[in-house]
């Protein structure tokens, strides 16, 4: 009797053990995962700051130009400022569902008021033809692409960790450490996803 209960609590702490190691395991592979979407995310960030710090320039150099359009140009500088505050809150806390919500709406504004901006300049034959205007241009065009595939890259780190979160039994110890699900960086409308034209 002496033996099977040594037998039973030698059995007993070889399964808490295996618990244990498996636990920290999941734990080890959801914190390896998320910090992957969250470098993945500093990738998008480095991006889009330079795309935030593009436009200033851009609009100096249209205000030569597009002197009757100033509603069109503060429209871009706000929704600027909108996406480059959001981004800031996102880049805080990368996944979190209500930051990539808000910076995907602040990004869809953005993208909509540059498509505007580069709609009306087609009237402005001088400014097509400035060389800063162009270089901008291009600059921006380049950048657009760039932020592409980081959330490409993004969205990728973030599906897996997801897929890894939701198997069993990692499903469990998820809920059990408090590891919610991250959110995907998507583009609110279907017709902004794709980059802005710039076209000069």
């Amino acid at each position: 009797m002496v033996a099977f209960i040594i037998a039973l609590v030698v059995i007993m702490i070889v399964l808490l053990a295996a618990l244990a190691i498996m636990a920290v395991s999941i734990y080890n592979q959801l914190v390896k995962l998320r910090n992957r979407y969250e470098n993945s995310f500093a990738q998008i960030d480095v991006q889009l700051k330079r795309r935030y710090d593009l436009i200033p320039n851009l609009v100096e150099t249209a205000k030569r130009y597009m002197k009757h359009e100033q509603e069109t140009l503060q429209a871009v500088t706000e929704a600027r400022n909108m996406a480059a505050k959001a981004n800031q809150q996102a880049a805080g806390q990368p996944g979190e569902p209500e930051a990539m919500k808000k910076l995907s709406q602040a990004e869809s504004g953005l993208s909509s008021a540059l498509g505007r901006l580069f709609a009306v300049s087609e009237s402005y034959p001088d400014l097509k033809a400035n060389e800063n205007m162009m270089q901008l241009s291009e600059e921006l065009t380049s950048t657009e692409n760039k932020v592409a595939f980081a959330r490409q890259a993004y969205n990728d780190a973030v599906m897996n960790f997801n897929i890894a979160r939701e198997k069993f039994p990692n499903n469990i110890f998820a809920n059990l450490f408090n590891v919610g699900p991250a959110e995907l960086l998507e583009i609110e409308k279907p017709e902004e996803r794709e980059a802005v034209k710039v076209e000069f």
